[in-house]
């Protein structure tokens, strides 16, 4: 029993540490209606602002009132202004995309701002870690677990009190619910949407100054980290119970002490084991409990109300803006290739290599999320498992790489597939934390394992040969690298085209229309996560030939999180947005790798401030780009002609009156203003603006 209690007790104070960070989403959930996974990057604010002021003298408690009452509340007022104000009702994509933006671009800032040096000893706000209280079971209990303790149950008891029985908890609640119907009872939707997040980011800012005492150094990824296991203790409430969400986390964090405790010592499991032990609880309630699997979201009652867009008919195209836009996509390719081969410098030819088989990578979330409007965070994670199987089929067994990057395909594919039968229910956050355990499941567990990635020390993947012809060469490899991508941009391209795209936009305007038309939605869904994770599985073998060794580092979950964002500031629904997401992001991280250390954090600011972007144009920078030139090249042509030109579409991005893909952003394929092409019908007079600067839509990019 002693051992029991010696186990389990440490638990408990780590318990109240997911349950104060997991509060933390709870109240943005219910309040503010956003699942805040920015939540940990507000934290680390709060910390860095205390840790700063002590650092230059000031008292502590000054450092705190500067850090907790006034840079905290502060955040989260320009963060409701700014940003989330305008994802109100949105689609579940539209407010994750500036949420993962934050928890990069954030810390980014801070490092680029005061430096990315080690903040070592972050100091106590309350009770001092090295002073020893009292001792249960042989087990000292210090002041920083004695205070996280005592002051994340008063939080818990507080805010739950206040969202059941007062009336700003009942207002937030409503404002989330239907603004517009808050707002016909005399409820100021901005300012009870402003004081929600006020509050929230306050917590975060209290979580960030108890936590940090925790950890000997002050880093950004001890907050994600800890957000992330967060997420399994809010999943305990569903996402708004507080009182739950307080239970799971205080199991969770005892079951997690326990497995390291009997677990033997120095294996893969008792080191990776503890810690993915809440994304495992994660993946088991998000799939086993009954409210996680409707696949509705919550949707303004009132906004049907609104008066309708003038309905416009888009008339066609002129044709030398067709043919020309066509003709210089097709001229910059073949001047790319030409480049490629010749005179581009060994290091921008490996850049640009990069480049293709992220796009391919890239494409698995076209398919997925541009064409099924279903989030995945593990894309990278189905890229380690093709990597990983061609490397070690290769290495131990003599497969030809070229095999084993097909062999990495399909088990990529069949892993999707398993992933996705129990998951086929869930939509929208469920389905993004879904994915996002089963990354972190794959990276703290399977692949550390020497027959998987061997963790750190990874594997080696050789360049491929076919009989003579040797692609051992960089230049040669990314031909080979070349036709891969176009021959899955084809797929691509068929499949948006064909029956499944039909039936995958159908399934995105109503589920229920579609399956009262015979379409199997399961089984589409199913069907797509496979198809998506064998191209990512294809894309990370190619990553590893080319890179000819890769660990599990190069795989994480944060991996994931940038692909999503990169893919979706760039163009989540058209194939040429994929390809241009792939070759920037390569570009710009070669750009930033030759900066003085000091801006080593630069890349990940400008994509965290360019996924803020995102709730403006939800169709992403390049096509917007390009549909800003394409208007304006059609004024001058109709100009020209001297007829009155393309009232439909204008610089700033309207279709038929109303704003690109709606006020709200949504992706969804039914809203106002969407430009997928879905809503105008088959046929040559139909339209797509998502395919890059094209006119008739002819099926494909």
């Amino acid at each position: 029993m002693t051992q029991f209690l010696q186990y389990a007790l440490p638990g408990v104070p780590l318990g109240c540490v997911y349950a104060l960070m997991a509060a933390g989403l709870v109240l943005t959930y219910r309040a503010a209606g956003v699942f805040n996974l920015a939540f940990g990057a507000q934290a680390y604010i709060s910390a860095v602002s205390l840790y700063i002021a002590v650092a230059n003298g000031w008292p502590i408690w000054v450092g705190a009132l500067l850090s907790i009452g006034v840079v905290s509340p502060a955040l989260g007022f320009v963060l409701d202004r700014v940003i989330f104000r305008h994802t109100r009702n949105a689609s579940p994509f539209v407010t994750l995309v500036p949420a993962i933006g934050l928890l990069v671009v954030l810390p980014s800032a801070v490092d680029i701002i005061f430096g990315a040096g080690t903040r070592i000893n972050p100091p106590s706000l309350f009770l001092s870690a090295r002073t020893v209280y009292f001792s249960v079971a042989g087990l000292a209990v210090n002041g920083t677990e004695l205070s996280t303790t005592i002051i994340t149950v008063a939080i818990v008891a507080i805010l739950w009190g206040a969202l059941k029985f007062t009336k700003l908890g009942l207002a937030m609640r409503a404002v989330v619910e239907s603004a517009r119907l808050a707002e016909l009872q005399g409820v100021r939707s901005g300012v009870i949407g402003a004081m929600a997040w006020i509050l929230s980011s306050l917590l975060a800012g209290l979580a960030g100054v108890l936590l940090a005492p925790l950890y000997a150094t002050l880093s950004s990824l001890n907050f994600t980290d800890l957000l992330v296991a967060a997420i399994a203790a809010a999943a305990f409430g569903a996402f708004v119970s507080l009182p739950f969400t307080l239970i799971g986390g205080v199991l969770l964090g005892i079951a997690g002490e326990m497995i390291a405790g009997y677990l033997p010592p120095g294996s893969v499991w008792s080191a990776g084991l503890p810690s993915a032990l809440p994304f495992i609880v994660l993946l088991v309630m998000l799939v086993v409990r009954p409210t996680f699997r409707v696949r509705r979201e919550v949707v303004d009652p009132m906004q049907s109300c609104e008066a309708p867009p003038r309905s416009l008919e888009i008339p066609r195209r002129a044709r030398v803006v067709f043919v020309g836009s066509r003709a210089l996509g097709a001229a910059l390719a073949v001047a790319f290739a030409v480049s490629l081969l010749t005179w581009i410098p060994h290091n921008w030819a490996f850049t640009l290599g990069q480049g293709i088989v992220y796009s391919i990578i890239f494409l698995s979330i076209v398919l997925l999320t541009g064409m099924s409007n279903e989030i995945s965070l593990a894309q990278a994670t189905f890229a380690g498992i093709g990597a990983f199987t061609a490397g070690q089929l290769a290495n131990h067994f003599g497969f030809s790489v070229l095999v084993g990057a097909l062999a990495g395909t399909a088990v990529a594919a069949a892993v999707g597939a398993v992933i996705a039968i129990p998951t086929a229910r869930l939509s929208g956050i469920a389905l993004a934390l879904a994915t996002l355990g089963f990354a972190l499941v794959m990276s703290d567990i399977v692949f550390p394992f020497s027959w998987a990635g061997n963790g750190g020390s990874g594997i080696t993947v050789p360049r491929p040969q076919i009989g003579p012809i040797s692609f051992q060469s960089t230049r040669t490899f990314l031909v080979l690298a070349s036709v891969a991508l176009l021959v899955v941009a084809v797929i691509v391209a068929l499949l948006r085209s064909g029956t499944v795209g039909r039936e995958l936009g159908a399934i995105r305007g109503s589920e229920v229309g579609a399956e009262s038309i015979g379409i199997n939605t399961r089984g589409m869904r199913i069907m797509t996560t496979a198809l998506a994770g064998g191209i990512a599985g294809l894309g990370g073998a190619l990553y590893g030939s080319l890179e000819q060794s890769v660990s599990a580092n190069d795989f994480g979950y944060e991996v994931s999180l940038v692909f999503v964002v990169v893919v979706a500031i760039v163009g989540v629904r058209t194939i040429s947005g994929a390809i241009e997401a792939g070759l920037s992001f390569a570009v710009l991280s070669q750009v930033i790798s030759t900066l003085p250390s000091r801006f080593s954090s630069l890349l990940a600011f400008i994509l965290g401030l360019a996924a803020l972007t995102y709730v403006r144009h939800p169709e992403g920078v390049v096509d917007f780009t390009k549909r800003w030139i394409a208007g304006w090249a059609e004024k001058l042509t109709d100009r020209s002609r001297g007829s009155p030109g393309l009232s439909g579409i204008s610089p700033g991005g309207s279709v038929h009156g109303g704003s690109v893909a709606g006020d709200r952003g949504d992706l969804s394929g039914d809203s106002a203003g969407d430009l997928s092409g879905d809503r105008f019908g088959p046929g040559e007079g139909s339209w797509t603006l998502f395919g890059g600067i094209a006119g008739p839509k002819e099926g494909g990019d």
